[in-house]
């Protein structure tokens, strides 16, 4: 009778906590725009431009044979999807809220809570728009054809979860150098744009080029997603298991360091800056 009372309690607190990262998770969706058809509008257009100026740039300069032979639009979406998944949430985890946020006044509610439904509403928008603009284009425009969906998918998923991995590192030193991790962060995001290798092909780049990116898990991610996304590219300079490794061990130094950062938070912290 115990046990089974016990195991009624655990579940109502998951089911508890379930809610309160679902409706968390929903504010953060709306902090956009108060209308979420707009904001994910709004969303859609930062891809559609990147598409264009990508696509207006590798036609112009005559780059367009550097890419994989197949579809250059899905070429293009292909990196640039993942990009800014990775991008997204290395922001929406810099910017949930902290241990001395007012939300953290609420009794349910803590920063395991704040940082989960930040993640979850990154990956929610980007999904979103990555399933609205790859039908609009397989409708108007022409057929889409991906190789191995799941294995694509797995790689946006990868994506994702490496950019909140990198985030929290970024936020468990947010609290004790909150002038350094805003700007590391936005260093990080703008050099992604030449180190991610959404512009690129690794099996067509030599040896001393390879260097400057294959430190990266976006470029693994972004290469072994067109590697399944495509029948005739095969990646040689890639895997799956380096991003995954590097995830694993940058999101558990930054749980360790937001325990410590909550453990010892203060609002008098900010006070002076």
């Amino acid at each position: 009778m115990f046990r089974t009372e016990e195991r009624n309690t655990h579940f109502r607190s998951a089911i508890g906590l379930a809610d309160l990262i679902y409706v968390s998770t929903v504010r953060h969706v709306r902090k956009s725009h108060r209308n979420a058809v707009i904001g994910l509008a709004m969303n859609m257009m930062t891809t559609v431009i990147m598409v264009a100026a990508f696509y207006l740039m590798f036609s112009i300069l005559g780059l367009r044979g550097t890419a994989i032979r197949g579809d250059f639009i899905l070429y293009l979406l292909s990196g640039i999807f993942l990009f800014l998944t990775h991008t997204k949430a290395v922001g929406a985890i810099m910017g949930s809220e902290g241990p001395t946020s007012a939300m953290m006044k609420h009794a349910p509610m803590n920063t395991a809570i704040a940082i989960a439904s930040a993640a979850l509403s990154a990956l929610y928008i980007q999904t979103l728009s990555a399933v609205l603009i790859l039908f609009l284009v397989h409708v108007a425009w022409h057929p889409i054809e991906i190789n191995d969906p799941i294995g694509t998918i797995g790689m946006f998923l990868l994506s994702w979860f490496s950019g909140v991995s990198v985030g929290m590192v970024f936020l468990a030193i947010k609290p004790w150098f909150p002038g350094f991790a805003s700007i590391a962060s936005t260093v990080y995001s703008r050099a992604n744009m030449v180190a991610s290798g959404k512009m690129f092909v690794a099996n067509s780049m030599p040896s001393s080029m390879l260097a400057f990116f294959d430190w990266n898990p976006l470029f693994h991610c972004i290469d072994q997603a067109r590697g399944y996304a495509f029948i005739n590219y095969n990646p040689h300079f890639s895997s799956v298991s380096y991003p995954l490794i590097v995830s694993i061990t940058l999101i558990m130094l930054g749980l360790m360091g937001e325990f410590k950062a909550r453990r010892h938070a203060s609002i008098s912290w900010s006070a002076g800056r």
